[in-house]
């Protein structure tokens, strides 16, 4: 086996063992709490970004009313909304700062984090635990993963959201066709 393929095949492995220790029932009740929300505002930093970009997409395709914090579309957050926010390290000052924000106004933060002990689980009205190697834990004898950084998070939330995609268009009854249908034509 190549230095490649050892790399390839330790990185699913890591991934994988994250997604497992994840919990069923979180996943469930954050795709209900997302379903029945008014409408949905999702924010993260770095990476995370990214992925919670792809994932406001999804949800768009899916029919549900998302937007990306930061964005110059973003409504304000109330009574009815669930703010989505990636943390993984947990002490993100820009996240806690938005998940007072959000609070403050009545919306339901729904936090997706390594960290459930931290400044933002503390501001979560639920969460959902992903077991991963973060920023937080990358360095010393605390580091477990051949991926640098966040990486395993990061890769994590990707898979998680596309489950969550899946157990959604069932939840809201969506078709594949109505997915599609709902994808840019500005491409």
């Amino acid at each position: 086996m190549s230095k490649f393929q050892r790399q390839m095949k330790a990185a699913l492995s890591e991934l994988g063992g994250a997604l497992t220790g994840v919990d069923e029932s979180a996943i469930e009740a954050g795709c209900e709490t997302l379903a029945r929300a008014r409408h949905i505002g999702v924010a993260g930093c770095g990476r995370e970004l990214l992925q919670m970009k792809g994932f406001a997409m999804r949800l768009f395709h899916l029919g549900l009313p998302v937007s990306i914090v930061g964005d110059v579309t973003m409504p304000p957050l109330g009574k009815g909304d669930v703010f989505l926010v990636a943390a993984g390290p947990g002490e993100l000052a820009t996240m806690t700062a938005l998940m007072n924000v959000a609070k403050n106004a009545g919306a339901y933060n729904l936090l997706i984090t390594a960290q459930p002990e931290s400044s933002a689980g503390r501001l979560a009205d639920s969460m959902i635990v992903i077991p991963a190697q973060t920023m937080a834990s990358d360095q010393g004898e605390a580091k477990t993963s051949v991926l640098p950084m966040g990486s395993v998070f990061e890769g994590a939330l990707f898979v998680l959201f596309e489950v969550m995609v899946l157990r959604l268009k069932t939840l809201l009854g969506v078709s594949p066709e109505a997915m599609r249908a709902r994808h840019t034509n500005m491409e």
